[in-house]
């Protein structure tokens, strides 16, 4: 969980189990409007979403062996949802930072009883294989934004964790699928400096996604993993921040993921988000903090970023 940082370094701050485990969290959030909804068409998924889920966790579909290695909880996004009342056929956008397994797998689900499955392949596991089982969407009536890229990767398992794209919870949903292909933050065949910023500002590689609601690409983790940015019915700007900096344990510029496509870019645009974040008081929600999630950055004169815990 934090790649090159030997264990007596950031143990210190980030406690463990006896197994060594860190605890984190599947957060996922979901915006409705606030009053009526606003005339005009979505920019690129065609028609203004009443519902919006950002963020689908792992889903029901791994079996007690599986869900024991990382001691996950017997608790899904339909569970979520179902204590606020909300049905899953409900949501009309549906926006995942990647398409790993503890991001997108609540994607689909295990069919009902009597239900007719919308795909059926192999299913997921980290060990062994389970065989074949039938999956539906989770969502039938959304559609799903994702990088291109991000589609393109995923479909042919380009990742460091050999089993985190399953085809359990791709192949079903490619009927729902918005592709997009936001402004990279530097050019491509360039290497940064540690320190350098992109030459456009952030404001300028937002894709426009829905009324109040973008996209942008924060590449490292994987390459087309993207972060979500919406205005509140507060007039603040909240960012649903991807593996980029998954807890607030992970603010050190080095504090990157093992299993990073790409830790040198990750820590790249940890700098850029945390500086624009900074610059334009962002909200930024942790997608994998246990606990509260949100956080206001603040430069900390030297050099570098604190977080402050915010409402």
């Amino acid at each position: 969980m934090f790649g090159l940082i030997p264990r007596a370094v950031w143990q210190r701050t980030a406690p463990i189990d006896d197994k060594g485990r860190l605890l984190v969290q599947h957060n996922c959030l979901l915006l409705e409007w606030d009053g009526p909804i606003p005339t005009g068409d979505a920019k690129l998924a065609g028609g203004v979403p009443r519902r919006v889920l950002l963020e689908a966790g792992t889903g029901d579909k791994l079996d007690a062996k599986n869900r024991e290695i990382f001691a996950m909880e017997d608790r899904s996004i339909l569970d979520a949802l179902r204590e606020k009342n909300i049905a899953p056929e409900s949501i009309d956008l549906v926006l995942v930072t990647h398409l790993h397994f503890d991001h997108a797998g609540g994607l689909t689900r295990m069919p009902r009883a009597g239900e007719t499955p919308d795909w059926t392949g192999p299913a997921s596991s980290f060990g062994s294989s389970r065989g074949d089982h039938g999956v539906n969407r989770t969502f039938p009536n959304a559609r799903v934004v994702v990088q291109e890229r991000e589609w393109r990767d995923a479909l042919a398992n380009r990742s460091v964790m050999t089993r985190t794209y399953f085809r359990d919870h791709l192949e079903a949903i490619e009927s729902q699928l918005v592709l997009v292909d936001s402004p990279r933050p530097f050019a491509p065949g360039t290497t940064p400096d540690r320190d350098t910023l992109p030459l456009a500002p952030a404001e300028l590689r937002r894709t426009p996604i829905a009324p109040d609601l973008d996209v942008m690409l924060v590449p490292g983790h994987t390459w087309g993993q993207q972060a979500m940015l919406f205005t509140d019915s507060r007039g603040r700007t909240v960012v649903f921040t991807p593996d980029v900096m998954p807890t607030s344990h992970h603010l050190g510029a080095a504090y990157s993921l093992a299993y990073d496509v790409e830790p040198y870019t990750s820590m790249i645009s940890k700098r850029w988000l945390l500086d624009a974040a900074a610059t334009h008081d962002w909200l930024l929600v942790l997608d994998h903090e246990a606990g509260h999630p949100v956080r206001r950055v603040k430069h900390d004169g030297k050099g570098w970023f604190t977080l402050e815990e915010a409402e």
